[in-house]
């Protein structure tokens, strides 16, 4: 059975960043982008801006996949907290675990994501977000008064505040390592994530952690190489677990306790882990 992989855009983004990540991915994987409310063809439907809202829109259709089959997530930036909130949600409702949580570009949901913009700050605050992040509108797409700036920055604006309230809402969750591989992704260039910032995902698994870097700025999941490797991370996620072994099922994570780790998998003596988990000593470019 393939593994399912859904994924989740940044801000301002819809399914359409991942668009032809089926074709990249490779064999086994089938890939899920899933929008949310506010765009693309859900243009018309009320945007999200706080956890409730976010678990009450998708909780339910991942509930459902994670009772049909072995399934993976990955997130990107925004969509990386999005990803996160959803996995500890699916944990603490008792359903099957994620065979791997996959993020990138976005520090650790406890850490202070520095170019983020303050709630104070507004669209200005906005503005030079994108202005970071080398995405900022150019020519008249520029104009205070032009269409970017009255279907484009509405949305980010609500993105933004959907970000501060997954930090706001993670800072919350004890224990913090769940028990699920998570692989951290980063780009050499990304102006608002710096590589090492991805090291702070280490305390949010009680499993094997892995960092990789790739050659690109902050939307290095246009990059084909960035699906190359998410997709050669679920087939071996899969292996470890055996086509035949049932998803692992996972009892409610408590919401308040003193933190605990939980024992990594013990590998067989004098057996190399796969390539993808290898412990991380010094890090190095991935050029699957």
């Amino acid at each position: 059975m393939d593994v399912r992989l859904f994924c989740f855009g940044h801000a301002g983004a819809g399914a359409s960043s991942f668009g032809r990540w089926q074709q990249r991915c490779g064999p086994g994987v089938e890939v899920v982008p899933l929008a949310l409310p506010g765009r693309a063809n859900r243009r018309r439907e009320p945007r999200v801006t706080d956890r409730a809202a976010l678990l009450d829109d998708l909780l339910g259709p991942l509930a459902a996949a994670a009772e049909d089959g072995p399934y993976a997530l990955y997130g990107h930036s925004l969509g990386a907290l999005v990803a996160h909130t959803l996995t500890r949600a699916l944990l603490d409702a008792g359903l099957p675990a994620p065979l791997l949580l996959a993020v990138g570009a976005c520090h650790a949901p406890d850490t202070a994501a520095p170019a983020v913009p303050r709630a104070e700050q507004g669209d200005d605050g906005v503005l030079e977000f994108v202005t970071a992040a080398g995405a900022a509108p150019q020519g008249v797409l520029a104009a205070r008064t032009g269409l970017w700036h009255r279907t484009v920055l509405p949305v980010l604006r609500d993105d933004l505040a959907l970000a501060r309230a997954l930090r706001a809402a993670a800072a919350e969750d004890l224990p913090r390592a769940l028990p699920v591989r998570l692989l951290a992704v980063g780009a050499d260039r990304d102006p608002l994530v710096d590589a090492s910032a991805l090291d702070g995902w280490r305390d949010w698994t009680g499993l094997r952690f892995v960092r990789r870097t790739l050659p690109g700025d902050h939307f290095f999941q246009r990059d084909p190489r960035t699906p190359r490797l998410i997709g050669r991370a679920c087939r071996v996620t899969r292996r470890l677990t055996g086509p035949g072994t049932p998803v692992p099922r996972t009892s409610a994570v408590p919401t308040r306790m003193t933190p605990t780790r939980v024992a990594p998998t013990q590998k067989p003596p004098n057996q190399k882990p796969p390539p993808f988990m290898s412990p991380i000593r010094t890090e190095r470019s991935w050029t699957a």
